[in-house]
């Protein structure tokens, strides 16, 4: 797992770097108006990039929100492309004001870490789970289960940041990315979870209580 920075994502750094020299030669130029407007854009990036701390909930076998945004899907389907098979898909909308950091939902070994190029429809359109550039983490529990989560680009997200690598065995709630700017997060789950949320909730990345991990998963489908 590659290192991380606390409380604010460190790849704000090149975005806060340029607001604040550009800032910095404004104001030194005498243009106040220029200098107010990079000062207050330099603000938003530090307000869009927080990373605040955040407390699990409590319980045995509970699956956190992997992002923060809106739910905007819960439903079963049939996933013939990391389950390869029946799996309950939860998907959460994370708009640009919503803390882009995401977490892992339940504690597993990471398995296999997918990157596919794509589109870069509107993310809460049904089309751009099909075509837009992702990244899924194919995720390996303790009992022998299996789960993906998905990071899916946008129309105005155009970088996918995931810090994970194949072989990490990674906490409930440990921070591993980040999407900018604007985007949504798949979680593909066993079908028998006893799922907590519905379309319309607001959750919270690393707090906000998803679903129970079914106690007897089992083994899913394997990966091809």
């Amino acid at each position: 797992m590659q290192s991380e920075q606390i409380p604010v994502a460190r790849e704000s750094v090149p975005f806060l770097g340029l607001g604040a020299l550009s800032t910095l030669v404004l104001a030194l130029l005498g243009y106040s108006v220029p200098a107010l407007i990079c000062l207050a854009a330099s603000g938003f990036v530090l307000y869009f990039f927080r990373d605040p701390v955040r407390v699990l909930p409590e319980g045995e076998n509970t699956i956190v929100s992997p992002a923060d945004g809106r739910i905007i899907r819960v439903e079963e389907v049939a996933d013939n492309r990391f389950l390869h098979g029946q799996a309950l898909k939860v998907s959460i909308f994370m708009n640009l004001f919503n803390v882009h950091v995401n977490r892992i939902p339940y504690a597993g070994t990471v398995e296999a870490v997918r990157l596919q190029a794509g589109r870069f429809y509107a993310a809460d359109r049904i089309k751009a789970e099909l075509h837009n550039e992702y990244c899924a983490l194919l995720m390996g529990t303790q009992d022998g289960g299996r789960y993906a989560v998905v990071q899916v680009a946008g129309l105005v997200a155009r970088r996918i940041v995931c810090r994970a690598e194949t072989g990490d065995q990674l906490r409930a709630g440990q921070r591993y990315g980040l999407i900018r700017f604007g985007s949504r997060l798949d979680l593909y789950l066993p079908p028998a979870t006893a799922i907590a949320v519905q379309i319309g909730d607001r959750v919270r990345a690393g707090e906000s209580l998803l679903g129970h991990w079914p106690v007897q998963a089992g083994p899913a489908a394997t990966t091809s």
